[in-house]
């Protein structure tokens, strides 16, 4: 089974999801607008004053005028969506309670990565998915554990790397490689 296929990868998205769904309605009702495309514009000129969840959800509001795609979701080559996929990191991010500080730098870009994973390479793609259900319950990886699995990746196949779908899945393949396991 693929990692996009897999139960605990597709929750974890659909949560986050949410999450920014959540955020845009809560942000909309507290303007006091309906009309959510022009709102989207507004964030969209100056994301650094809101959090990334606004601007993700602002994102979801808009098509691009080029390639057609949600805003910042399209095609690697299309400038428009590049563009506007940089947005999303130029926003606020506020820790939600009870998580390490930098969870939600770390939630932030493994969501984008994961919802937008035509616009990475497999390697980033796998690192990212992989720790995005944990990350989301509010782990927070070590510099090196980030380090160890960044190594382990990079030992494997991009079709390797797509059948994973849990962090002990690439230690498992790392220990079977090295005849450790």
């Amino acid at each position: 089974m693929l990692r996009v296929d897999h139960p605990r990868f597709r929750a974890a998205v659909r949560e986050v999801e949410e999450s920014i769904d959540a955020a845009w309605r809560a942000f909309c009702a507290e303007v006091g607008t309906t009309d959510e495309q022009d709102l989207a514009e507004v964030v969209l000129q100056d994301p650094a004053e809101f959090d990334w969840r606004v601007v993700d959800g602002a994102l979801k509001q808009l098509r691009c005028p080029d390639c057609g795609e949600q805003r910042g979701a399209g095609p690697v080559d299309c400038h428009t969506c590049e563009l506007a996929n940089g947005y999303r990191f130029a926003a606020r991010e506020t820790d939600r309670p009870n998580v390490a500080p930098g969870n939600e730098h770390a939630l932030r870009v493994s969501s984008a990565v994961a919802r937008t994973r035509h616009r990475y390479t497999p390697r980033a793609r796998c690192g990212y998915e992989l720790l995005l259900p944990d990350v989301l319950a509010g782990a927070l990886p070590t510099t090196p554990q980030a380090q160890r699995f960044k190594a382990l990746i990079n030992k494997l196949t991009d079709d390797e790397l797509e059948q994973l779908v849990h962090p002990d899945d690439l230690l498992r393949k790392n220990e079977t490689a090295t005849g450790l396991g």
